[in-house]
């Protein structure tokens, strides 16, 4: 195994299509999250990220223009192209990728062809970026994407950024639903063991649950788990499709340091949900691609 997946990977952030952003505005909010402001790519899409406090973020990503889009997949730009083949195959809801945090896209772009794991070619672009007070900087990232290619519903890259945007990101960390961070991802998978390999591959990370209705691997601070339809319904009250193969982004679990503070903003906001085992379980909705669930870190 090459020197780029050799250590522990980071979840970096998480990639939600959404039909618009201020659905997903609308939605994140009444979910308790503070939202950063709109931010467009230079190819077409756009995102307004919830930053949480350990370093990892969320990006409901929407299609600001779709000649752009077009014209940026056709010139292969492979961001754009997975997420128009998402909300072809899957609609304008969802969870559809994961990055990595890398400090060489280069190399790990390498490494994933080595590996016979490429998903296509880097992609480098730079966007400008507002901060809480105002200010405004140029944010650029360098991406290596890998793939699965029985699993085209997902994406998995990493992404290296060539100037760091400031650390301090407090007043956008600081949400009312008291989470603070990430816990695990879940997909649906009829076969989980199938798909055990690709993600220790992707995250170098070590199998930590293994059975024929469940796979786990863990990376550097996120737990990966693959559950059957069976135990994705017992476990998230979801239904899925017994036929259809491919990993597919179902749920994302978050810590937070005050559970009830997330029952309080879900109530008060009407916001339907199901209590099992000490979390709170929120299914999709408009705005909000994937099943979230809150557990208490305490």
């Amino acid at each position: 195994m090459s020197a780029s997946a050799s250590s522990l990977r980071a979840v970096d952030h998480l990639v939600l299509p959404t039909a618009s952003l201020g659905l997903a505005r609308n939605r994140l909010t009444q979910l308790g999250f503070t939202v950063a402001t709109d931010a467009r790519h230079p190819f077409g899409t756009e995102n307004a990220c919830v930053y949480l406090a350990d370093s990892t973020y969320l990006e409901p990503l929407a299609v600001a223009d779709v000649d752009e889009c077009v014209a940026a997949a056709k010139a292969g730009n492979v961001f754009v192209a997975r997420d128009q083949a998402f909300r072809f195959r899957r609609g304008q809801e969802g969870f559809s990728g994961i990055a990595l945090a890398s400090s060489d896209a280069q190399r790990d772009d390498q490494f994933y062809r080595e590996a016979g794991l490429s998903g296509g070619p880097l992609l480098t672009f730079s966007r400008p970026v507002t901060m809480p007070d105002g200010t405004s900087l140029v944010a650029s990232f360098l991406l290596a994407f890998a793939a699965d290619l029985r699993s085209p519903d997902f994406t998995f890259f990493t992404c290296e950024r060539k100037n760091p945007l400031p650390a301090d990101r407090s007043a956008l960390e600081a949400h009312p639903n008291g989470v603070c961070g990430l816990s695990e991802l879940v997909f649906s998978e009829p076969g989980p063991a199938d798909f055990s390999s690709f993600l220790h591959y992707i995250v170098s990370g070590e199998t930590a649950v293994a059975s024929e209705s469940a796979v786990s691997v863990d990376a550097a601070n996120v737990r990966l788990t693959v559950l059957d339809p069976k135990a994705t319904e017992e476990r998230l009250g979801l239904r899925t499709s017994t036929h259809s193969r491919g990993l597919r982004g179902q749920a994302i679990v978050f810590r937070t340091r005050n559970l009830d503070a997330a029952h309080r903003v879900l109530s008060a906001n009407a916001i339907a949900f199901t209590v099992r085992d000490d979390r709170l379980i929120v299914p999709p909705a408009p705005g909000q691609g994937a099943v979230f669930v809150f557990e208490d870190i305490s």
